[in-house]
């Protein structure tokens, strides 16, 4: 199970949803500072009044959580009843977190049965969600979870579910149907069924029909809870093909779904200016950590290459490396031993490093909902954070001009001096 995770590195047997794919959850944030604005205002009773058992409060607590976000405060209590779930709410506010103690809170932990199935659409995402079981399960010691994507040697999973059988499956489909088309996994007993980003596994439709197909292997009577940051309009009525009268929780004033503490800025410029003005702003800002978003693979490569013989402290992460390798630079980064990551949008759905505080959109992201999902890796759960843009061309303005729209979000060139106390947590 522990181990299984670092080794295993997946070559998933289906596409492996790369540059186009995202990072998909968000946990729960350290909400002390989310009292801001209202976020938790009305919200800020405690966990408690959720009835969890004491072990998941153990848990909670460990984790510095004082109070549950508006997302948790809406769904938690139905979800541990058993209702369907669905729920788009913006990135950073704790979604995972949902689905993670609603099933630690109802699981009933039998010997060689998988009662709960979690499918996201990319490796780094189920790595994350699987680390989120263990944390918050760290006090119901009987609870077996464990990961499998592509590219670790089946037999090593067919090995684990044969010996040390988890009660609680994180995966990707390719890999999760192999396992279940082997008869290596049996799906009988699940109780609870989970997509994450669930609009990214169901909008390809090659990805939608393994869903479909584990779908079918689990009992008719069980839980389906499904989430995302991003839930538009014509995947909503596919989402609910999947659910028994679900609760629906959506986030229809896209307004909303930019993040409170978030300050935003763009810069115009010519592509031949983008690395003196990239060196300038990580010399004059304070920053954590921060994420540099490129358009492709060799761009990562080679800016990363560059920052590197400019002496900052760089990594990159992208589809053409191992996936052994991006694990291990992604935990790398997570633990805080680099500051700064050039990256494609293979992470800029979902995945949570508390530290990161700005985002710098290189390259122009290709639409609104990219852009979206990759400034909520700053400024997560309500704390404060900054997002530059860099625009060059007349396509980046019309994304920007989108994005200002959509979300009705006033985004400003970026002043010569700007306040550090805007964008630095206290």
């Amino acid at each position: 199970m522990g181990e299984l995770k670092d080794t295993e590195v997946y070559e998933d047997e289906l596409i492996d949803y790369e540059e186009d794919d995202e990072k998909a959850p968000d946990s729960a944030k350290p909400a002390a500072e989310s009292g801001k604005k209202g976020y938790v205002g009305i919200h800020s009773s405690g966990f408690r009044d959720f009835l969890l058992k004491p072990e998941l409060l153990r848990a909670i607590v460990d984790s510095g959580f004082e109070h549950p976000s508006e997302v948790q405060h809406e769904c938690i209590p139905q979800a541990i009843l058993g209702m369907d779930v669905i729920c788009q709410a913006k990135s950073g506010m704790g979604k995972t977190a949902v689905f993670v103690l609603s099933t630690l809170q109802q699981i009933d932990p039998l010997p060689g049965q998988v009662a709960a199935l979690v499918l996201c659409h990319t490796r780094e995402l189920a790595y994350q969600i699987c680390h989120e079981f263990e944390r918050f399960s760290t006090y119901l010691p009987e609870i077996k979870v464990a990961v499998f994507y592509g590219g670790v040697n089946i037999k090593v999973h067919k090995d684990l579910l044969k010996n040390e059988c988890p009660h609680i499956v994180v995966g990707t489909p390719g890999r999760i149907l192999a396992l279940t088309r082997d008869k290596d996994l049996g799906l009988k007993n699940v109780r609870h069924f989970i997509l994450d980003e669930c609009d990214k596994m169901l909008e390809s439709l090659d990805m939608r029909r393994d869903v479909q197909e584990i779908f079918k292997l689990t009992p008719h009577e069980k839980q389906v809870m499904m989430f995302s940051a991003t839930l538009s309009k014509e995947i909503r009525p596919v989402c609910k093909k999947f659910m028994q009268d679900p609760m629906e929780i959506y986030v229809d004033d896209e307004a909303k779904l930019t993040l409170h503490g978030l300050v935003q800025h763009y810069i115009k410029l010519q592509e031949s200016e983008k690395n003196r003005k990239l060196n300038d702003l990580l010399d004059a800002l304070d920053f954590n950590q921060v994420v540099i978003f490129v358009k492709s693979v060799s761009r990562a490569a080679e800016l990363n290459k560059l920052l590197v013989e400019c002496n900052f402290p760089s990594i990159c992460i992208h589809s053409g490396m191992s996936q052994e390798e991006r694990l291990k630079r992604y935990k790398g980064f997570k633990e805080g031993r680099q500051r700064i990551l050039v990256a494609t949008d293979l992470v800029g759905r979902g995945i949570d490093i508390e530290r990161v505080n700005i985002v710098i959109n290189y390259d122009m992201p290709d639409s609104a909902d990219t852009y979206l999902h990759r400034v909520g890796r700053a400024g997560r759960f309500g704390t404060k954070g900054l997002a530059i843009t860099f625009v060059s061309s007349t396509a980046d303005s019309e994304v920007l001009n989108q994005v200002q729209s959509r979300f009705e979000v006033d985004i400003k060139e970026l002043p010569e001096q700007i306040d550090t106390s805007t964008y630095m947590p206290n």
